[in-house]
């Protein structure tokens, strides 16, 4: 008889204690970054030159975060000219695309081969392996959205591709 209001209080306890461990500061230093709401509309996009590391053209717009900071979650935009291409090249993160607008024909390995790219329209979605050996080309203006935990980086399977070593 004496062991069930302990049991009771034992029980009680716990469950005052219960809320306090969910509301830990999670232990993966990218999964609470945000202090506050991010909302951009897409007339306030301010479209800037991407990085060198990308053949001339195209257009970036940075939406959240900084892709060049570790464990730093980042989203941007893309805008590909007609006809755009990119060499065969790797990044050291997963990638996540998003297709927005125009066609991305993305294929995998050492060469560019149009022949052995897919179409990927409005509304696809793709990831990318970290390692993983990818080329594309678009069809008509293309916004691709990308987004990952960095740092982001771009390195070509053939380094004379590379437009930062021209």
């Amino acid at each position: 008889m004496n062991r069930v209001p302990y049991g009771a209080v034992a029980a009680g306890a716990l469950l005052l204690t219960l809320p306090v461990s969910l509301r830990q500061e999670p232990t993966n230093p990218a999964a609470a970054v945000a202090k506050s709401p991010t909302m951009v509309r897409a007339e306030e996009l301010r479209w800037e030159a991407c990085t060198a590391a990308l053949p001339r053209g195209p257009q970036c717009a940075s939406l959240e975060g900084d892709r060049t900071v570790a464990n730093m979650p980042f989203t941007y935009r893309l805008k590909l000219p007609d006809g755009y291409r990119i060499p065969p090249h790797i990044h050291p993160i997963d990638g996540h695309l998003t297709v927005i607008a125009g066609t991305l024909n993305i294929g995998w390995g050492d060469k560019f081969d149009v022949k052995a790219t897919k179409p990927m329209s409005a509304g696809s979605f793709i990831v990318i392996p970290r390692g993983a050996r990818h080329f594309y080309w678009t069809q008509g203006e293309t916004i691709v959205q990308s987004h990952g935990i960095g740092p982001w980086g771009v390195t070509y399977v053939n380094p004379a591709d590379d437009p930062r070593k021209r």
